[in-house]
């Protein structure tokens, strides 16, 4: 078994013996025309010291792996290559409703792609605006003609590794289909960096944009210019983590050693080393920190209301968008009393309420964002959000200066807002709901027969699906569990209750979670409080329930009140 040290991110250059891959042994030129060499990805086999992997000259050969199905095709080069089938294939079932919003809305979408299909590359920048140099490369390689994103990795803040003296990455990964060959591919990444000003320094110093070819349709392939599987992928969590993300359990070498494997291995190193857990990203906005999920010490941020409505179940008629006046002081208070997001609302949810046209939704909402940005320094570190289903509200709003797409239906409601939002670039919150706002409480909608937490989080990730497929980047996703929005008053309590189980569940784990229980009508219920706007200390338990089940944004009317109730609930929960 070989030992060596291995370098992790961040870690400090010390020794940790643990069985790894061998390294790879420079190449050395035998009387048959063979090089020999010692590959980390060679079969079982050749792992023993004093035994070498023959691969043939002069440039280009995918070899077989141990007991592994082959495919031998030609390049137009002339160039023998083998497919190796080492990635797996996902399943999926297909669940029948009675309408066709339920069935979408409940129904798993086939994968993206095949992940026999599929080619995975690393996405890297440390230089400049680093995710709109990330962003502006997955818009090129979707812009190519021989390329497409077909979905991607939560983004991942990072410290420099093998260089140390260089700012923090923002560390990804897209699965993209292209029949492009390798080497073509690689030419044409390089030119996709060149065009977005990469000018290389040092061997992995600094970079403005790094797209790295790790994985390709299953293959193996080595030649002077280019290594598939990526030769130090294995060794680096910045790789490993984001690569689960989209391909958790496929094989990325012949050893059938998964990502989920890999991260594994370097969780032991990294307990040894003591190095920094490594959590995900996710923008709001470009004054905005980032909300970083699962990071236990993750101070909640208060997103407030701000209806434009007169019709809005607890405080409809307080701003209208015709007393500019009013809103920018209601949008000051928000701020002052410790709201980091503020929402704006052009629509009423509440079950029954009468529909407008998009046309007056946007009269009322974009007055109201206008007022925000008049404030100029005082919204400094504080995003926009608009509360809106209409993807024409949704164009109109970021146009005006919005930051987030706040959608109760996750694009149910509008089969143009998931394409509008992938075309904008804004972050999305998608909530858990089903039916519309008028049917959504009725009985075939709050039936959940293998239970509320498992169906919720099966029926998001199927949304989460749609989302990517649409091409919206993961790292712009924000989930919402819908409480309130079919389901009953057991099971609002039973997602308030559980809601550590539903933010881990395998399809939706990592991301960043929302929460709105703000003066529902289940907190009357319980309480016997009538009135919505008197619902604040059963709003306050509700609060206190989500900070302790992970929830990243807490949506609320009573901001002074519960901005209070977010701190002290940080203060027991966060540390």
């Amino acid at each position: 078994m070989w030992i060596r040290s291995v370098p992790v991110a961040g870690a400090p250059r010390r020794a940790a013996h643990l069985p790894t891959q061998p390294a790879l042994r420079p190449a050395q030129r035998t009387g048959n025309g063979h090089l020999h060499r010692r590959s980390p990805f060679a079969p079982n086999k050749c792992h023993r010291r004093g035994v070498s992997a023959p691969v043939h000259a002069p440039d280009t050969l995918l070899r077989r792996g141990a007991g592994l199905h082959t495919q031998s095709r030609k390049h137009a080069s002339g160039n023998t290559w083998r497919q190796t089938d080492i990635l797996g294939q996902a399943s999926v079932q297909v669940a029948q409703t009675g309408t066709e919003l339920d069935r979408l809305s409940r129904t798993p979408l086939s994968t993206t792609a095949s992940t026999n299909d599929s080619v995975y590359v690393a996405l890297g920048s440390n230089v400049g605006d680093r995710l709109e140099a990330i962003e502006a490369a997955c818009r090129a390689i979707d812009e190519d003609q021989d390329m497409r994103v077909l979905r991607t990795s939560a983004l991942y803040e990072t410290e420099p590794m093998y260089v140390e003296d260089q700012e923090r990455f923002l560390n990804g990964v897209c699965e993209i289909r292209t029949e492009l060959p390798p080497l073509r591919l690689l030419d044409r990444l390089q030119a996709l960096e060149k065009g977005l000003g990469r000018v290389k320094t040092i061997d992995k110093g600094p970079r403005s944009i790094d797209l790295d070819i790790l994985l390709y349709k299953g293959q193996e392939y080595h030649d002077a210019r280019l290594t598939i599987p990526h030769a130090l992928m294995t060794e680096r969590e910045f790789v490993m983590r984001p690569l689960r993300n989209v391909h958790p359990n496929g094989s990325l070498t012949p050893l059938k050693r998964s990502a989920t494997d890999y991260l594994a291995g370097l969780g032991v190193l990294n307990n040894l080393i003591s190095t920094s857990p490594m959590y995900s990203y996710t923008p709001i906005a470009p004054t905005s920190d980032a909300l970083i999920p699962m990071n236990p010490k993750q101070k909640t941020r208060v997103m407030s209301i701000l209806n434009t409505t007169p019709d809005s179940f607890s405080d409809g008629g307080v701003n209208s968008p015709n007393d500019l006046t009013t809103l920018k002081e209601s949008i000051r208070q928000h701020i002052r009393k410790g709201a980091t997001i503020v929402d704006i609302g052009g629509q009423s949810s509440r079950p029954n309420a009468p529909d407008v046209t998009a046309e007056e939704e946007i009269a009322r909402v974009v007055p109201a964002i206008e007022a925000f940005k008049s404030l100029g320094p005082e919204m400094k570190g504080v995003a926009i959000s608009v509360d809106t289903y209409r993807a024409a509200v949704a164009e109109a709003a970021i146009k005006a200066g919005a930051h987030i797409i706040n959608d109760i239906s996750f694009g149910l409601l509008d089969q143009d807002m998931l394409p509008t939002v992938a075309r904008l670039g804004c972050t999305y919150i998608g909530m858990h709901m089903r039916g519309t706002p008028a049917k959504m409480q009725d009985k075939e909608n709050t039936e959940y027969p293998d239970g509320v937490v498992e169906t919720v989080a099966r029926e998001l990730a199927t949304r989460v699906e749609a989302a990517q497929a649409a091409g919206i980047r993961r790292w712009r996703l924000i989930l919402d569990p819908g409480v309130g929005f079919a389901k009953t008053q057991e099971q609002n309590l039973e997602l308030l209750r559980r809601l550590p189980d539903l933010v881990n569940h395998s399809g939706i784990r990592n991301f960043p979670w929302m929460v709105g229980s703000s003066r529902k009508g289940f907190i009357g219920q319980i309480t016997g409080v009538a009135e919505a706007r008197e619902r604040s200390w059963g709003t306050a338990a509700t609060v206190t329930a989500a900070v302790a089940g992970r929830a990243d944004v807490v949506r609320v009317h009573d901001v002074a009140e519960m901005a209070k109730v977010v701190k002290m609930s940080d203060a027991i929960y966060r540390v």
